[in-house]
């Protein structure tokens, strides 16, 4: 799922393999000029390796400078880290039957569940609740494109079933981090309906229900 930089990877994990083969040559007092001796720390090099790989992909990816540009070689990390709870608006084209006009916003609650391997994504309002199933970055800086793309399934509460069934979507957000964090961009369903969102970063916990203080939904 997450996008990285192979060649600054790469780079990385040799200059760290050098070090701690030095490092442990040095220590031990190896002679270098025998081959035995050469090639004997080897296996700690390769265990250093693979306990840095664990604890970068466990929790060091999360560190904010790795997902920023290192020179010539640009960031890491492309993928910004999204975990958390995001709050904002949904504006959907659906027209109201009753009074034949567009609704006004639905207030929602978008939270992102992010490893270093997988992303998931809960979009929840007053009436329903979507999970994420495919999800995605979509990121070429040199376009100047910043993205997060995932299907969802739609589960309406069964009490508005009657106007709102259940069905799949996709959403796509731009991923906008510079001054205020926040995701805008537009869905569209199999119902035919489509849409724009807004969210503004709230919160690193992942809430599970809407906010006590959050506007009520205007179908309500």
């Amino acid at each position: 799922m997450h996008n990285i930089n192979v060649r600054l990877s790469l780079w990385m994990i040799l200059l760290l393999s050098g070090i701690a083969w030095f490092s442990i040559a040095y220590l031990t007092g190896s002679d270098l000029s025998r081959l035995s001796e050469f090639l004997k720390p080897i296996p700690m090099v390769v265990t250093i390796d693979v306990v840095a790989i664990v604890v970068f992909v466990k929790w060091l990816w999360r560190w904010k400078w790795l997902h920023r540009r290192l020179g010539p070689f640009g960031p890491l990390l492309p993928s910004p880290d999204l975990n958390g709870t995001w709050l904002g608006e949904i504006r959907s084209d659906w027209v109201d039957e009753r009074t034949g006009e567009k609704i006004p916003p639905i207030p929602g609650m978008l939270t992102v569940r992010q490893s270093f391997f997988h992303i998931s994504c809960v979009m929840q309002t007053e009436e329903m609740r979507s999970d994420s199933y495919a999800e995605g970055f979509l990121i070429d800086d040199e376009r100047q494109i910043r993205q997060l793309a995932y299907s969802y399934q739609s589960r309406p509460r069964s009490s508005v079933r009657k106007r709102s069934t259940p069905h799949d979507g996709t959403t796509v957000f731009d991923v906008i981090e510079s001054f205020d964090r926040k995701l805008k961009g537009r869905y569209w369903t199999e119902r035919k309906t489509t849409g724009e969102m807004k969210f503004r970063f709230h919160s690193r916990v992942i809430l599970e229900e809407l906010p006590s203080d959050i506007e009520n939904h205007p179908m309500a």
